[in-house]
C-alpha cells in the first residue's frame, strides 16, 4: 500500500484550472487551486504520473512540511528537525531554492542559506559529516516558500522545468513556452477532434503540443531524467510501469503549420521530426495574408508578433491583415488569437466571443476567440421561435488502436535511462 502525501504542481498564472483538470484525470485527490499552482495529494505513482503526463505543469513539489515561523531561529529549528537522511544520502549533493513573500525575512538568499545550514547540521549530528552543496547540477533540490508567517519546505521532484520537454532541436528568437502553448490549446478545447491550423507557427511549439495532446503522448517521454530518480525512495519498477504504459490513441485529423519564414518552417519541421510527429503535422512556408486553408472547418490558433521586436507602425497593418484573412478564408473555423498588443487586437476588427487573460513571461496577454460563422448569423424563423419560446420558460434541447508507421514513436517505446554509478 503506497503512502499518500501532499504535493504542489506549479504553472503559469491563468492556467490553474487547466492543470487542475489534468491532475484530476490522473487520479489526484484533494485538488485545490492556489496562485499559479494546484495543491493535491496522492501516492508515489501520482507524483510520477504528474511529472510524466501533465502538459501544463512547470514542476511538481513534494511537500515535506509547513511551519509557523516568526524569525530566522524558527526557520532553522524547523528545517533541522526534519530527518533529511530519510530523503537522501550523505554522499549526494543538494541545493536550496527559496521564494520569499514575508516580513520575517529580508531576502530569499538569506532563507536559502539558513535552511542549508540546518540541513548540514542535521546530517552532521547523525553522521558526524555533511553532504555537499551543488548549485550547478545537484542530486537533490529543496524548495522553500516563505509567505507571511508560514514556511513550506518541499522536495522538487522535477529538476529542470517541465516545459523543457526534450524534443526541441532549435528555436527562433520569440519561441513560446511549451507549457503555455499546451495551456492555450486546452483553453481552446483542443482534444484532436478536428483539423487544426497555426498560420504563424514559428519554431512549431503550438502544432507539436497539439499533436501530443491529440495522440495522448505524455510530454515527459522525451526527457532524459527527473529529479525524483535521485531520491532515496525512488521505485524504478513503478516508474517503468508509468513510462511504458499504453497511452497513445489514434488521431484521424490533420494539423497544418505555416510560417512566412522558410527558416522557421525548417526549424519547426526538425523539432516535429525529433518528436516523432512529422507524419501528423504538415509544414509549409506560406504568408498568412494569402493563405487558403486545405480544410473546410476546424480550429485556428495564432500567436502573432506583439510589437516588441518590430516597428510599432507595422503592428496595425499586421493585425488588420489577420482580421481580413479570417473573414475571407476561414469561415466555419473557431479562431483564437494570443497577443499582448492591445492596439493590435483592436485592429483585427472582429467581435470576439471569449477572452482569457494570461501571461507570456512578464507580458500581460489576452487569448481571444473569434467564431467565424459559415454564412449568415441571422436565425431562421424556426430558430427565432425556439429562442423566444425558451425565454418564456419553454424547453428545448440546446444545447482500435492504430499500428505505428515505420520509425514512428509510440507510448510502448522501451525506456532507456543511464544508470547511476
Amino acid at each position: 500500500m503506497q503512502e499518500n502525501f501532499q504535493m504542489l504542481a506549479k504553472t503559469f498564472a491563468g492556467l490553474e484550472n487547466v492543470l487542475k483538470e489534468e491532475l484530476v484525470g490522473l487520479g489526484a485527490a484533494d485538488v485545490a487551486i492556489v496562485n499559479r499552482g494546484v495543491m493535491f495529494s496522492g501516492t508515489k505513482e501520482t507524483l510520477y504520473k504528474a511529472n510524466f503526463c501533465c502538459h501544463t505543469a512547470l514542476r511538481i513539489l513534494r511537500i515535506i512540511g509547513t511551519y509557523k515561523v516568526k524569525n530566522a531561529h524558527d526557520l532553522y529549528t524547523c528545517a533541522r528537525d526534519i530527518n533529511w537522511h530519510e530523503y537522501f544520502d550523505i554522499n549526494q549533493t543538494f541545493s536550496v531554492n527559496s521564494t520569499v513573500n514575508s516580513e520575517a525575512f529580508n531576502n530569499s538568499m538569506f532563507v536559502s542559506l539558513k535552511t542549508k545550514d540546518a540541513i548540514v547540521d542535521q546530517f552532521r549530528s547523525v553522521y558526524n559529516k555533511r553532504p555537499s552543496v551543488s548549485t550547478e547540477n545537484p542530486d537533490i533540490r529543496i524548495n522553500v516558500h516563505a509567505s507571511r508567517d508560514e514556511v513550506t519546505l518541499s522536495l522538487d521532484s522535477s529538476g529542470e522545468s517541465l516545459h523543457k520537454r526534450g524534443y526541441r532541436l532549435g528555436q527562433n528568437e520569440a519561441s513560446m513556452s511549451e507549457v503555455l502553448a499546451a495551456g492555450l490549446l486546452k483553453i481552446a478545447g483542443w482534444k484532436g477532434q478536428c483539423d487544426l491550423i497555426d498560420p504563424m507557427c514559428g519554431s512549431g511549439t503550438i502544432p507539436i503540443e497539439a499533436a501530443l495532446i491529440a495522440r495522448n503522448i505524455p510530454p515527459g517521454i522525451f526527457r532524459k531524467s527527473f529529479a525524483f530518480e535521485s531520491w532515496k525512495d525512488f521505485d524504478e519498477d513503478l516508474f517503468e510501469q508509468v513510462f511504458n504504459a499504453d497511452y497513445e490513441i489514434p488521431f484521424e485529423h490533420k494539423i497544418f503549420a505555416y510560417d512566412i519564414s522558410s527558416l522557421n518552417v525548417k526549424i519547426a519541421s526538425e523539432n516535429a521530426r525529433n518528436a516523432g510527429l512529422k507524419n501528423v503535422i504538415g509544414f509549409k512556408a506560406r504568408d498568412f495574408s494569402s493563405l487558403v486553408p486545405e480544410t473546410d472547418k476546424g480550429l485556428l490558433i495564432v500567436n502573432p508578433p506583439y510589437g516588441q521586436r518590430m516597428n510599432e507602425r507595422q503592428i496595425a497593418p499586421l493585425y488588420a491583415m489577420i482580421g481580413d484573412s479570417l473573414k475571407k478564408h476561414f469561415r466555419g473555423f473557431n479562431a483564437w488569437v494570443f497577443s499582448s498588443s492591445e492596439d493590435g487586437l483592436k485592429r483585427i476588427g472582429l467581435r470576439f466571443s471569449q477572452r482569457v487573460k494570461l501571461y507570456n513571461g512578464p507580458l500581460e496577454c489576452e487569448f481571444r476567440k473569434y467564431e467565424m460563422y459559415d454564412g449568415s448569423r441571422k436565425p431562421s424563423k424556426n430558430q427565432h421561435y425556439k429562442q423566444n419560446f425558451n425565454r418564456k420558460g419553454g424547453n428545448s434541447n440546446s444545447y482500435q488502436k492504430r499500428e505505428p508507421q515505420s520509425g514512428q514513436r509510440t507510448g510502448q517505446r522501451k525506456r532507456i535511462r543511464k544508470k547511476p554509478d
